[in-house]
């Protein structure tokens, strides 16, 4: 075990402008999802490593608060070009912690990385509050905007860069330092990350501390970080939530989502098959806005599930060099455990029509499946699975699709498919999800907030909407009389 042990890569925390190993010497394996074999160890890191962090992001804090708006911008921007330049390894660093295809990688999430960060460069420059005015005779009132402080964020494992992205960005950009933690399975790109990064930001701005989900509470539960944000499961939002509350620190949620997808008489039936089937196999399914749930008219039903079966069966899965492949494993063995066992306790009237099953036994492969004959209150409807499952039930009308669509906890995302330009807006404005696509499914822009209700969270990443949620707002009144 020892030899095995010398042959893995070493993966250390970047702590106050260097690289360091867990305080206690700790370390867990990381996986790669595609062989099932280690190929690196991680810093499990504990109570020391987190306060050694949070320290130096406090010290770092002041300085970074106080340069221009116009400096942070100049320093997100060289972030992005050095993300550009080292493309290629953050792509081989995510496809081995995730097993994702690399060609995907490379033309589906490193180009909106980039944007996303240039994006918030420039929002870096608009970080003001209201005009000033006098709503007292002799007093003139300003509001300010200014950064929260230290920001404790755990990173999830579906998309590790991306969602570190979309993590310290705007959290830079307003003026934050950032103390960020990926997922126990999937470090390696955030560590490269912290290498990038870290070449460009003053030390302490931006620390990396890895480890698992009690590394992650101890980071939440820290008294030095005024917010923590977290993008995970309900469950351990609900967890980081009750954490925060003990001393009232901001807490921003981006959690589970079973989006909804209601498939209307007059949609375009092979369009819609062919973006449903991407917009629900891409990543594995392992998207909170993944297209999982369909909802489709009575009298097309049949015709869809012939089609999307078909869809299912011509999607490929496989090896991060197979340029034909939609989509890697699942991201985990616990993973491929949650996924097998939807299936494997579907109920009577269920039936799977494509997929349903493992892929080879090295890897976490699953098949593209699809499931129809559901009904409501179904635990595969109510609860997301997290993989490359395609839910089909059927409706017959408008009224029953959004009691359908809306009958579940979550509240992320949802889509609507029809030619009928009102009906679409009635859809829109009915449906209570934080966002609704119109025949299309799981495309974002920077400048649009992303972001849901209920049990799906609060708080908006992406967008002026998800800078602000890094910001506080300060009342300042003066008197103007001599």
């Amino acid at each position: 075990m020892t030899t095995e042990l010398r042959r893995l890569r070493t993966l250390r925390n970047y702590i106050d402008g260097e690289f360091r190993d867990a305080a206690d010497g700790r370390t867990i394996e990381v996986v790669n999802p595609a062989t099932g074999q280690a190929y690196a160890t991680s810093p499990l890191s504990g109570q020391e490593d987190v306060d050694a962090a949070m320290a130096a992001a406090a010290r770092a804090f002041p300085a970074w608060r106080d340069s221009t708006p116009a400096e942070r911008q100049r320093v997100l921007l060289k972030i992005a070009d050095a993300f550009e330049e080292r493309a290629e390894e953050l792509i081989a660093a995510e496809s081995e912690n995730t097993g994702k295809p690399l060609e995907l990688t490379r033309t589906e999430e490193v180009p909106p990385m980039v944007d996303q960060i240039r994006f918030f460069a420039g929002a870096a420059r608009l970080l003001e509050g209201r005009s000033a005015g006098e709503y007292m005779e002799g007093l003139t009132s300003i509001v300010r905007r200014e950064p929260v402080g230290v920001c404790a964020q755990v990173a999830p494992w579906n998309y590790p860069m991306m969602m570190a992205v979309w993590k310290f960005a705007p959290a830079l950009a307003a003026g934050n330092t950032v103390v960020l933690k990926p997922s126990d399975t999937t470090p390696a790109s955030t560590v490269l990350i912290a290498e990038i990064i870290g070449a460009i930001v003053p030390k302490g701005v931006f620390n990396v501390v890895c480890g698992d989900r009690d590394t992650g509470r101890a980071m939440v539960e820290h008294r030095t970080p005024a917010m923590a944000s977290i993008t995970g499961s309900v469950r351990a939002g609900m967890q980081v939530a009750e954490s925060a509350s003990k001393d009232v620190k901001r807490v921003h949620l981006e959690l589970g989502g079973k989006a909804p997808v209601v498939v209307f008489e007059d949609a375009d039936i092979a369009k819609a098959v062919e973006d449903i089937a991407v917009a629900g196999y891409f990543n594995a399914g392992q998207d909170c806005t993944a297209a999982t749930r369909v909802l489709v008219h009575e009298s097309i039903h049949d015709e869809f599930v012939t089609a999307l079966a078909k869809a299912a069966a011509d999607t490929k899965t496989g090896q991060p060099d197979d340029a034909d492949v939609l989509y890697g494993p699942l991201n985990n063995a616990n993973q491929l455990k949650q996924v097998t066992g939807f299936i494997e306790r579907l109920p009577a009237h269920a039936k799977v029509e494509a997929g349903g099953h493992r892929v080879g036994d090295q890897g976490y492969f699953y098949a593209p499946t699809v499931v129809s004959g559901l009904q409501q209150d179904d635990e595969i409807i109510q609860n997301e699975v997290f993989g490359p499952v395609i839910t089909v039930q059927s409706f017959t009308d408008e009224a029953q699709a959004l009691e359908y669509a809306n009958g579940v906890e979550y509240a992320l995302a949802s889509s609507v498919w029809t030619k009928d330009h009102a009906r679409a807006m009635r859809m829109s404005k009915n449906l209570d999800f934080g966002c609704v696509w119109i025949n299309t499914h799981i495309p974002l822009v920077a400048e649009m907030p992303h972001g849901g209700f209920k049990k799906s969270g609060y708080g908006k990443d992406l967008s002026a909407y998800g800078f602000e949620d890094y910001t506080r707002i300060k009342h300042v009144m003066t008197s103007i009389e001599g």
